[in-house]
């Protein structure tokens, strides 16, 4: 299955990773990582830095999958809001969730600069508009159960939202704590700097078909019959991990994404926060670095590859129209579109850690917070490894969906 098509912002503005080595012969490491996305790369990385011997091993090329489709938003806030996620989980939980996430954020930052790659790092606003007069009281509520445990989060009015932003709304959340960067460039530069500092094993273009339980960990069959012997394996694969779990986890999202022709820094708005709203499915806002406009949403169940791609020209006049809707006096001109297929769940959390088998930890970062489950996932992992209590654990772990 092809996991996007059209034109990728990140692949066209990002030369290609040269790394094509592929599988030649069998080995044998300590832990195996299917998977070089973004995901992945922090996996690796987290890994490598405690000393631990890891292979990383992809069907396709280097972070060539659902990375250099995602706008790479990193915010705090998780697709189901907390007033929601605490009626299904409980309020400590969610309330942690939402912690944990911002949390890695900060996290991310501290791994850019203690690495120096280059992942255009920037922290920046969000904005969450009130699409309608429901989403303002929803936000409203937000709000108030946010407040309540210290979150970081202000309430704009109307008139706040129009002062401040120039935006005709009913009304907005906004934080400060919220970052954005480019995705592939991080991935591909993170697993540069460890091939090159802990000598980390990288196969492009080496599928892992099968794997089997051996006593004293796993053998993983690639697709040219070679063997990789591990005792440990991580899977971060997103939805393609399904193959892996005998049930169903997730569901399969079409999303859909368009980048501007670029403009004066002057044309854009206050702040070039990131901008979502609370209508369903919501559309999502960013800018690049060099002063593109990002935007992206109109999803839609996924089904196959052929309807999800029929749908792009449509959904891009779509977005089109909700842009200058918003803001009426950009001239945004249409550069790049691109549609891609994603998972979310029905907590809006992701899935980390074992599952059925000792030693087999799955890292998906399923949902719009993609980049910071993963963050929380490599963590996570890595102090399992090291036989370390981590409280996450029972928190996004496959556990808590015993009975459903």
């Amino acid at each position: 299955m092809n996991l996007h098509s059209g034109s990728p912002f990140w692949r066209v503005k990002n030369s290609l990773f040269e790394h094509t080595d592929q599988l030649e012969k069998d080995l044998i490491t300590e832990v195996l990582i299917i998977g070089s996305g973004i995901t992945g790369a922090l996996v690796a990385h987290e890994l490598c830095n405690a000393g631990i011997e890891c292979v990383v091993a992809d069907k396709r090329a280097i972070s060539g999958g659902s990375t250099v489709a995602s706008t790479a938003q990193l915010q705090y806030e998780i697709d189901v809001p907390l007033y929601k996620l605490a009626k299904k989980i409980g309020e400590k939980k969610a309330t942690s969730a939402y912690e944990a996430s911002l949390q890695s954020i900060a996290d991310i930052k501290v791994l850019v600069d203690d690495t120096g790659i280059k992942a255009d790092f920037e922290y920046i606003p969000t904005l969450l508009l009130a699409s309608n007069r429901i989403g303002l009281r929803r936000l409203k509520t937000e709000f108030e159960i946010r407040k309540k445990h210290n979150l970081p989060i202000s309430f704009f009015t109307s008139e706040k939202l129009k002062q401040d932003y120039h935006i005709d709304g009913h009304g907005a959340l906004w934080n400060n704590t919220s970052a954005q960067i480019d995705c592939y460039k991080t991935s591909t530069n993170l697993l540069a700097y460890h091939r090159k500092r802990h000598h980390l094993k990288l196969y492009a273009y080496t599928e892992i078909i099968s794997y089997e339980k051996l006593e004293d960990g796993f053998i993983a069959k690639t697709q040219k019959g070679l063997t990789i012997r591990c005792k440990y394996l991580v899977i971060a694969t997103g939805f393609e991990a399904s193959r892996f779990l005998p049930k169903k986890i997730m569901k399969l999202i079409s999303t859909y994404a368009l980048v501007s022709q670029p403009l004066s820094p002057d044309q854009l708005w206050t702040d070039r926060c990131l901008i979502w709203e609370t209508r369903q499915p919501y559309l999502y806002l960013r800018t690049t670095s060099d002063n593109r406009i990002m935007m992206g949403g109109e999803d839609i169940p996924f089904k196959n590859d052929r309807l999800r791609d029929a749908q792009m020209e449509r959904k891009t006049k779509i977005l089109e129209r909700k842009f200058h809707r918003l803001f009426k006096d950009i001239p945004m001109v249409t550069d790049f579109t691109w549609c891609g297929t994603f998972s979310s769940t029905d907590d809006g959390l992701p899935y980390i850690g074992e599952f059925n088998e000792k030693n087999r930890f799955f890292a998906l970062g399923y949902g719009g917070n993609g980049i910071t489950f993963s963050m929380i996932a490599a963590q996570l992992i890595k102090n399992k490894i090291l036989g370390k209590k981590d409280n996450r654990e029972t928190l996004f772990g496959f556990d808590r969906t015993k009975g459903s």
